[in-house]
């Protein structure tokens, strides 16, 4: 293995754990709403995505969520292998293909501009919204018997907390588009 190999999956491996770290300091701090809090988990998972590209960045989340199925209490709500059945898990596995269709669409070719980064962003958004929406409805409705009709789902699930989660892809977007050029990265992978 070459010095240049090691260096690289040292580097890699550290800013995986980095990441998962941020996602999980992420989890408490938050902003509580109705039915599903507010977290800066999306910051961390969007620029995971962002500044590690999709394999590492969709890594450092799947490295989070089994710590926290394993039993550390690292989600918002504490973690272990029931809490697969807490309604809101299904965002966390969003998080997962979130993180790395952004890093997808950031690494596509062509200029490194906030734009780019703000709309991968909020193509990682959707995904989030997508997976967690479904999850939530499925598990409140047909486990735990805590029926949510579909109008209140989106009030509740989609309409209240999208806008922070929009003002995050800004966030996550002028972030990247400053840190990338610093780092010396010429764009992620």
């Amino acid at each position: 293995m070459s010095q240049i190999s090691f260096t690289r999956n040292t580097r890699d491996l550290i800013l995986c754990g980095l990441f998962s770290a941020l996602i999980a300091v992420g989890a408490f701090i938050k902003i509580p709403i109705p039915v599903v809090s507010f977290t800066l988990q999306f910051l961390f998972t969007t620029l995971a995505g962002l500044l590690l590209g999709a394999r590492l960045g969709a890594l450092s989340v799947a490295i989070y969520l089994m710590t926290g199925l394993i039993g550390l209490p690292v989600f918002a709500n504490g973690g272990g292998l029931s809490y697969i059945l807490q309604p809101s898990f299904g965002y966390l596995i969003g998080f997962c293909l979130g993180s790395y269709i952004t890093g997808s669409i950031a690494s596509m070719e062509g200029k490194l501009s906030f734009w780019k980064f703000f709309a991968a962003g909020a193509a990682g958004l959707m995904v989030v919204y997508s997976i967690g929406m479904i999850y939530y409805y499925v598990i409140a409705n047909f486990y735990i018997d805590q029926p949510i009709g579909i109008m209140a789902l989106f009030l509740y699930c989609f309409l209240l907390p999208v806008p922070g989660d929009l003002v995050i892809c800004i966030v996550s977007a002028i972030i990247a588009k400053r840190m990338i050029p610093s780092l010396g990265m010429k764009g992620v992978r």
